[in-house]
């Protein structure tokens, strides 16, 4: 079964490349790395383009589009449109990924049925103090260094940092009581399963396009799989100057409707139009 792993990026070289540092140190390794960028000038096609060389162990696509604004549900169905692959894995270009991230991710890979995690946030003093060696060393999923750098707030966060043995997160992931809602930063899907639902609705920008895209995956049967505290990721702080209140507020009244309509299919997807008989 091939695999791949689509990272979204926009104009953020250096979160980039910490992002990948974590993907170089995954027990298992995807068969190919779709970057999948949202219009990034000249700076991140030349880092992309040396991403050959820094890691000859992994193999790299660069999926592209021109810059019309906050348009990552465009550039990931052009993603998945193109890939090869059966299995993928989706991460947005602002995280690091535990070494056993994407190894959780296959091993509960099964038709009908995605698999989505949380995030572990730091502010913008930590974020601002990353280093490629913080990674490297292990110290980024570490909790002392997590507690002393402001990210564990609560005790939910303090579980996300897997503190006990494997099954016992495993069974705070089966009984938690959390809404399946797909986080766009941290999930997985066989691609067949994307395509029943035609991927995601391009007339969303920020806000709420996972969750919606979530909700018709459900709606078509696609069942989903809660890696709450068994899949850690920890996300780099970042200006939203792309958040627009007006799009958020139609978005919340899109999502409803798809809830309650039981709608699964976008004419707005991958197929422009209605799903073919």
């Amino acid at each position: 079964m091939k695999t791949e792993l689509i990272i979204t990026t926009y104009n953020s070289v250096r979160a980039l490349e910490l992002c990948l540092v974590s993907v170089a140190q995954q027990s298992l390794l995807p068969d190919t790395i779709c970057i999948a960028d949202d219009g990034s000038g000249p700076e991140t096609k030349e880092f992309i383009d040396g991403l050959g060389a820094t890691y000859p162990n992994l193999t790299f696509r660069h999926v592209w589009h021109e810059d019309q604004g906050f348009e990552k549900c465009r550039i990931l169905n052009k993603a998945i449109e193109s890939s090869k692959a059966e299995f993928l894995f989706f991460l947005d270009g602002d995280v690091m990924i535990h070494p056993n991230f994407l190894k959780r991710h296959f091993d509960l890979a099964q038709r009908g049925r995605f698999s989505t995690g949380s995030l572990i946030r730091l502010d913008n003093k930590a974020t601002d103090e990353m280093r490629v060696e913080t990674i490297t060393s292990g110290d980024v999923f570490d909790r002392a260094w997590l507690r002393d750098n402001r990210a564990i707030d609560r005790l939910g966060t303090w579980l996300k940092t897997m503190p006990f043995p494997f099954a016992i997160q495993n069974l705070l992931d089966v009984i938690t009581p959390v809404q399946k809602a797909l986080c766009g930063a941290n999930w997985s899907a066989f691609r067949e399963d994307i395509l029943k639902v035609n991927g995601f609705d391009e007339t969303l920008k920020y806000g709420g396009l996972d969750k919606e895209f979530g909700i018709r995956l459900i709606n078509a049967g696609v069942k989903g799989r809660h890696l709450r505290y068994t899949a850690p990721l920890v996300h780099l702080d970042h200006p939203r100057g792309y958040r627009d209140p007006e799009k958020v507020k139609r978005h919340k009244a899109m999502i409803k409707e798809v809830r309650t309509s039981g709608r699964s299919w976008t004419e707005d997807g991958i197929i422009k139009g209605p799903k073919p008989v």
